[in-house]
């Protein structure tokens, strides 16, 4: 456990934040690679997952990625690619492009345990409910801020394009785990210390069929001598401790609402209103990000959609590692 407070710049609150925080403008000599490589794309048609950053000549927009990569791991800890010209793109294009530039930060994983690499962010109608497997990014329902994957293997990073946007709400949101432990251990260490001990978590039905594990156990904060890793989201704790037959214990409940209450403060957070073209990627394991609820249109063809990509440094590609 990390007894002192981090002082570094992914310790932020909103008010510490510059406006134009983790805002990287796409210039112009990227622009022209992307269409360019838009084109040849489009002239040489290949399946998404075999596409690498190295099969094309894209400087400009490496040199932008670099900055980007840097800034997730010694800056704030997320960026917004802004952003991709979707109206001089062919459908399918901006997904491909997507692709490229965030395995300049690193190699794409799997989603899903059956092997999904890109995953659409759509409402499917779909409902909720501990163990059945339905994930809040395929509903119109919000979100409490949440590290993505926090039952398995956590990627480093999560990436969100937006394709189109919501008639009403669907508000993007990030905020740090980093300054919540920083409160926590000035306020509450007893709490603290209890987040630093295992939690069961849903594991929301990625396994085999044949895997009898249906939750799994973990901390919720964890620390290697060198960063504070995070694992969080309120929804697969209480379901997987109800999955796993085993009450969340009273000082376990009382953290982890300790978290949620300083996590929903008014000046933790910093909000986006996404808009078509542009990139979210953010490190999954220093900070958390939610979606406010929406409303969506009527007409399919105009429905919210964004496209989400996970990222990791080591490992295979499998959804496992």
């Amino acid at each position: 456990m990390l007894r002192k407070a981090h002082t570094g710049p992914i310790a932020w609150t909103n008010d510490t934040l510059e406006r134009d925080a983790g805002i990287i403008p796409i210039a112009d000599d990227c622009r022209e690679e992307l269409l360019a490589t838009a084109c040849l794309l489009e002239a040489n048609p290949l399946p998404l997952v075999v596409l690498r950053p190295d099969y094309f000549d894209m400087p400009a927009c490496r040199r932008m990625m670099k900055a980007a990569r840097d800034t997730l791991d010694h800056g704030v800890g997320f960026v917004i690619i802004d952003r991709l010209p979707m109206d001089e793109l062919r459908p399918g294009s901006a997904t491909k492009l997507y692709w490229l530039l965030g395995n300049m930060v690193a190699p794409a994983v799997a989603q899903k345990w059956d092997g999904i690499m890109m995953y659409d962010v759509r409402d499917t109608g779909r409902e909720m409910t501990p163990g059945n497997g339905v994930r809040a990014s395929i509903t119109n329902k919000g979100q409490q801020f949440h590290t993505d994957n926090s039952f398995n293997l956590p990627p480093e990073y999560v990436g969100l394009l937006c394709i189109r946007t919501a008639r009403e709400g669907g508000l993007s949101g990030v905020v740090s785990f980093q300054t919540v432990h920083n409160r926590l251990l000035e306020s509450s260490p007893e709490l603290l210390e209890r987040l630093y001990r295992p939690f069961w978590f849903d594991r929301q039905q990625e396994h085999a069929p044949d895997d009898p594990d249906k939750a799994s156990n973990w901390p919720v904060f964890s620390y290697d001598g060198e960063q504070i890793r995070t694992r969080f989201s309120t929804r697969l704790i209480y379901g997987g401790h109800e999955i796993a037959d085993e009450p969340l214990d009273a000082l376990g409940r009382e953290a982890v609402e300790a978290a949620v209450s300083i996590l929903d403060g008014p000046d933790m957070r910093r909000d986006f209103e996404f808009q078509p073209g542009q990139i979210q990627i953010l490190n999954n394991r220093g900070l958390g990000h939610r979606r406010t609820g929406f409303r969506d249109w009527p007409e399919p063809e105009r429905r919210r959609h964004l496209v989400r990509l996970w990222f990791r440094n080591s490992g295979r590609p499998f959804y496992g590692g």
